[in-house]
């Protein structure tokens, strides 16, 4: 069972983590921005941590400092986790890293696997897709670089001895939901280069 966390924190803008569910056979929903009580953490197989319309540095939301917690948790208790957007921000400033306010990105972007053996990137393709106005400047304590784009060395990354794994691009985000951000467009790629929802898989396959 895979314990999926929505923080998006706008109710109408909650259409990734029900995509997230999707792609996953068994998980809990739970939307962790709007109550951060859910069962044991040691309950589940692995942690998905959604993306948000926050930022990691905004003042204002409790329920970031004690998911910090919760990550601490993971990492204490080898719980798999997988960190998505915000996620993959959140992860990596929990253990030291800095996020900053960058352009805002609604696109397919090129990425460049660093370690093409990496189980969670394992058959993901190049092209992905990005929802986002934040970037990962610097590492969290034992996380490593498992991709890079062009803008950004910090794009994917895992931690050195536990499994944990961030990814900047959106897996879940798919043709389905395509018109969902009004400020969407493929650019000079389309879904049918897109294979990034085996990421999500490569996660599930791995806590199982």
């Amino acid at each position: 069972m895979i314990l999926v966390l929505d923080d998006e924190v706008r109710p109408a803008y909650r259409y990734l983590g029900p995509e997230i569910v999707r792609l996953i056979d068994e998980s809990d929903y739970h939307i962790y921005a709007e109550d951060r009580d859910h069962p044991p953490i040691e309950k589940y197989d692995g942690v998905v941590i959604s993306g948000s319309t926050a930022s990691v540095y905004e003042e204002g939301y409790p329920w970031i400092e004690a998911q910090i917690a919760l990550i601490q948790t993971c990492l204490e208790q080898q719980v798999p986790l997988l960190g998505i957007c915000f996620g993959h921000q959140l992860i990596n400033a929990a253990l030291g890293g800095e996020v900053i306010k960058d352009q805002r990105r609604a696109t397919f972007v090129e990425m460049t696997a660093v370690d093409s053996g990496d189980p969670i990137l394992t058959d993901v393709g190049s092209i992905v897709p990005v929802l986002h106005s934040d970037l990962v400047v610097e590492l969290g304590t034992d996380m490593e670089v498992i991709a890079e784009t062009e803008y950004n060395e910090y794009f994917c990354t895992r931690h050195v001895e536990q499994p944990v794994w961030t990814v900047q691009f959106h897996p879940e985000f798919t043709v389905r939901v395509r018109d969902q951000p009004s400020d969407w467009s493929d650019g000079d790629h389309s879904f049918d280069e897109c294979n990034a929802t085996k990421a999500i898989k490569n996660f599930v396959t791995y806590c199982h």
